[in-house]
Parts: C-alpha cells; sequence; structure tokens
C-alpha cells in the first residue's frame, strides 16, 4: 500500500473558500431629477468599500442614468456611503437607509437632510 506524499505545507496558507469573507459587487445608479437639464459633469460614489476614496460613475447616454459596477465589498457588515454629484452629497433613492455619520470621513460627505446630517447604508448581500 503506498501512499502518496502529502504536501499540505508547501501551499501558502491555502484557506477554504468557506473561510474566507465573503465578497459581493453591487452596481449604484443614479439619475438626474431634472431631465433635459444639464447634465452633471461628474458623479462619483465614496464610501466605506472604496475607502473613502471617489470612484466615478460613468454616463449611459441610450439610458440617461450614471452607473458604476464595484466589485470585492466585503460582505456580512453594513456600509456606509454618499453619492456625490459635481463633488456635492446628493440623494440616492435607491440606499437601504440613512446613518447617522460618526467617522470623520462619514462626516466630510455628509448630506443634510431635515432630520440633520446623514449618510447612506448599503446592507451586506452575501448569497
Amino acid at each position: 500500500m503506498t501512499h502518496k506524499p502529502h504536501h499540505s505545507h508547501t501551499h501558502a496558507h491555502h484557506h477554504p473558500a468557506a473561510k474566507r469573507a465573503p465578497h459581493f459587487s453591487k452596481i449604484f445608479r443614479w439619475r438626474t431629477d431634472k431631465p433635459g437639464g444639464p447634465l452633471p459633469v461628474r458623479v462619483e460614489i465614496v464610501g466605506s468599500f472604496t475607502n473613502w476614496q471617489k470612484t466615478p460613475l460613468k454616463y449611459d447616454r441610450t439610458d440617461g442614468i450614471w452607473q458604476v459596477t464595484l466589485e470585492n465589498i466585503p460582505g456580512n457588515c453594513t456600509h456606509n456611503y454618499m453619492l456625490l454629484v459635481n463633488g456635492r452629497p446628493t440623494h440616492d433613492k435607491n440606499s437601504d437607509g440613512l446613518a447617522v455619520p460618526h467617522t470623520d470621513q462619514e462626516k466630510a460627505h455628509q448630506l443634510e437632510t431635515p432630520r440633520g446630517p446623514r449618510v447612506f447604508m448599503l446592507f451586506s448581500q452575501t448569497k
């Protein structure tokens, strides 16, 4: 009876897929409230899933929608984010809710609402 050599130590810390933190991708969309009005110069998203780095949305002329697909968003946690139109915080009708900003990054990108400053929430969507 011959044993095949067991090479468990040659792999650099190979974790089974189940142990990895789940990630997901999400499409963010934004459309102007004033069709036919001037288009924004830029629409960006910033949030805990971009390390608060601005990520541009691309304009789709056919649909008149700005959108971006973000990959590798960590799952199993709630993220906070903001949409910026020409650098100014703007409403996201598709957000999962509103949160009171706590961190300096959140406060730097907060949106003024009738109830006070808020940032948007994105709930994790792990399959």
